[in-house]
């Protein structure tokens, strides 16, 4: 019985030092963001002069526009847990993943914003994705990944339905800062490889639960001996 233990600790110590890594990546992207466009303490921020706007004092060239001019939230379709197929494609709720899905609604990498539920919730998904009816999808021409962290910092209000939801004019006559292009696109730089990096993290951590759990029942059945095994317990 050590011995399983021990090989089961040992992936639970990978998942664990995996979850580390992916916290801190989140919270570097996190951190940026706040410092370019919080701050506004940019590259070449000490070249640019200050003006008013209806947001505060915002860096000259740059906009203090609405929600609704650069961000659609599209609604998502309803899809019932029983009439959902096994598959490759992530259903996003407002909570995050419900479950999977063998047909795709919108092409990765996606935003989701909560409707209903967990309202105004921000998901990022890296791959193709079922959104359902409980969230909206953002459409954007603009860099996804800051539109997705600037979604995060917005004050998304539930309506007074009967039903709490988002009040989506309420977000479409929301303040959204506008960076020159020459700012968003070294944003965008900054971030496309952390992403990467973050995707390959939690893919190697659903690996490792997988096999994880597989192997569970078979060594404590016996189905695979460990006893000659030099395994420090």
């Amino acid at each position: 019985m050590p011995k399983i233990a021990a090989i089961l600790s040992a992936y639970d110590d990978l998942i664990e030092n995996n979850t580390r890594r992916i916290k801190i990546l989140e919270e570097m992207a996190q951190a940026l963001y706040r410092e370019w466009f919080v701050h506004f303490r940019f590259p070449g921020h000490e070249k640019v002069k200050m003006v008013p706007s209806p947001m505060g004092p915002i860096p000259s060239g740059w906009r203090a526009d609405k929600l609704k001019e650069h961000v659609e939230l599209a609604y998502g379709k309803a899809l019932k847990a029983e009439d959902r197929h096994a598959g490759p494609f992530p259903v996003y709720g407002s909570s995050g993943v419900v479950g999977n899905h063998s047909e795709m609604l919108i092409n990765g990498p996606g935003v989701i914003v909560g409707r209903k539920g967990n309202v105004g919730s921000v998901h990022w998904s890296d791959e193709s994705f079922y959104p359902i009816d409980t969230v909206y999808y953002v459409q954007t021409d603009l860099p996804l990944f800051y539109v997705f962290f600037n979604l995060q910092t917005q004050n998304f209000i539930n309506n007074d339905a009967a039903v709490p939801g988002l009040n989506r004019n309420q977000a479409y006559s929301l303040s959204f800062l506008l960076p020159p292009t020459t700012v968003l696109t070294a944003f965008n730089a900054f971030c496309k490889p952390l992403f990467g990096r973050l995707r390959s993290l939690r893919a190697a951590n659903s690996i490792l639960r997988r096999t994880r759990d597989l192997l569970l029942p078979k060594l404590v059945s016996g189905a695979i001996d460990v006893a000659n095994l030099d395994i420090r317990t």
